[in-house]
């Protein structure tokens, strides 16, 4: 069984929480005993006698405020499908949140208030969604209880929204008019809007295509360990383990060692404690190699046929999650993956404004929240792709040198 990862934005008071608890309690996947602690903790009760948004609102101040401020990740199955939910916060300081909690997702729920149309959170949180290239976008228009079960606001909203996804480029956007507080479209059907014939949400979640995701053209393997047990019976075992990130690795597949440029075979591959002929991606593997090689963690094992860029200087887009400020001159590490390599900010292009995606020269420091195109410079080469052609090796994160913090969500261009 695969595993969706989705995650659910909007403005506040949009519902996310109610919607991800709504999915939780309709495909009966909460237990008997947390229901009791719902009901305890329930201020706004539905015919049901829970507010399903406290299964997500975990923090205390979460709960007495009735918001979300942190990225809360819940876990759920069907027969089908197993899914991992962020459910994002809506306020604008907490966008970063919302950037942290997308990264790592292969589909975007973007909520709007039937009452309210496209506002200004919508564009901001869609804008985020083209910069992060993710490829699935459904559009949930939640409420629709408040304006009648509306077929002609629904479409009107619709429209709102397709001029802004045909503006950003986001292709398979999908539109659901649902309530989260009722449950109507979102595991069963609603009788109150027998004008719309599409599916209801979970259906969509069971059935959309997410394979078509890995990418199996460029293939990746970073070392995270070195395995060399130096014992009586293992005295000449070393092998490199890792996830094979993108590709097919094949026993006898010529390789190139990155950065160091060096050239040769594999010849075994082990998963799971056997010995394989091939392994693919998102595999954990061993590789071994014909000739001796000082290989180290964050190394990469690339076959020859589709090589990666290895720069010491790299243009990025940075998403700034750091109450000090940004300025150029500054140093960091940056992490790839495995690989962990001092960097210095060498010049800070312009600012990104996430509300119109205009390209604004900036003199200032760059603050909490916001966008920029950068140029970093790095102690050694850094191997990567460019992160439109692939997200797994085309992120980074910036980290504090004094605080070990997480700083900045890279995007390598």
């Amino acid at each position: 069984m695969d595993i969706l990862r989705f995650i659910t934005a909007g403005s506040v008071d949009d519902g996310k929480s109610t919607l991800i608890g709504r999915l939780l309690y309709d495909s009966k996947n909460i237990l008997i005993d947390q229901l009791e602690v719902l009901e305890k903790q329930s201020k706004n009760k539905n015919e049901n006698g829970v507010d399903l948004a406290i299964l997500t609102d975990g923090l205390r101040a979460e709960r007495e405020q009735g918001i979300t401020i942190d990225v809360a990740y819940r876990y759920f199955s069907t027969p089908k499908r197993k899914f991992i939910i962020a459910d994002a916060p809506g306020h604008i300081q907490y966008t970063r949140n919302m950037i942290t909690g997308a990264s790592n997702s292969q589909l975007i729920v973007i909520l709007i208030d039937a009452r309210q149309g496209v506002i200004e959170q919508t564009r901001r949180h869609s804008i985020i969604t083209s910069l992060l290239k993710m490829k699935n976008v459904v559009v949930a228009i939640n409420k629709m209880d408040l304006v009648e079960y509306s077929e002609e606001i629904f479409n009107d909203i619709k429209a709102q929204y397709q001029l802004v996804a045909e503006k950003l480029g986001l292709e398979n956007v999908n539109y659901f008019p649902i309530s989260a507080f009722h449950g109507d479209n979102i595991v069963a059907k609603s009788e109150n809007m027998a004008w719309y014939e599409g599916s209801t949400l979970l259906d969509f979640l069971e059935d959309v295509e997410i394979n078509s995701a890995k990418n199996f053209d460029s293939p990746r393997f970073q070392v995270q360990y070195v395995i060399r047990p130096q014992t009586d019976d293992l005295h000449d075992y070393r092998g490199y383990a890792g996830e094979v990130i993108s590709g097919i690795y094949t026993k006898g597949d010529e390789i190139t060692v990155l950065p160091q440029n060096i050239q040769t075979k594999i010849s075994k591959i082990e998963t799971g404690g056997k010995e394989v002929d091939s392994v693919f991606t998102n595999q954990p593997a061993v590789l071994h190699i014909e000739d001796d090689i000082d290989i180290s963690r964050g190394d990469f094992l690339v076959k020859n046929e589709s090589l990666p860029k290895v720069e010491n200087e790299i243009e990025a887009v940075v998403c700034w999650l750091d109450k000090k400020e940004l300025n150029e001159g500054n140093k960091y590490f940056i992490q790839h993956k495995s690989k962990i390599l001092k960097a210095i900010v060498k010049e800070i292009e312009y600012k990104i404004d996430v509300n119109t995606l205009e390209k604004m020269p900036t003199s200032e420091s760059i603050k909490l929240n916001e966008v920029v195109k950068v140029r970093l410079k790095t102690a050694s080469p850094l191997v990567f792709d460019s992160f439109e052609e692939s997200n797994a090796t085309g992120n980074a994160v910036l980290i504090d040198e004094t605080s070990n913090s997480t700083v900045g969500a890279v995007m390598i261009l």
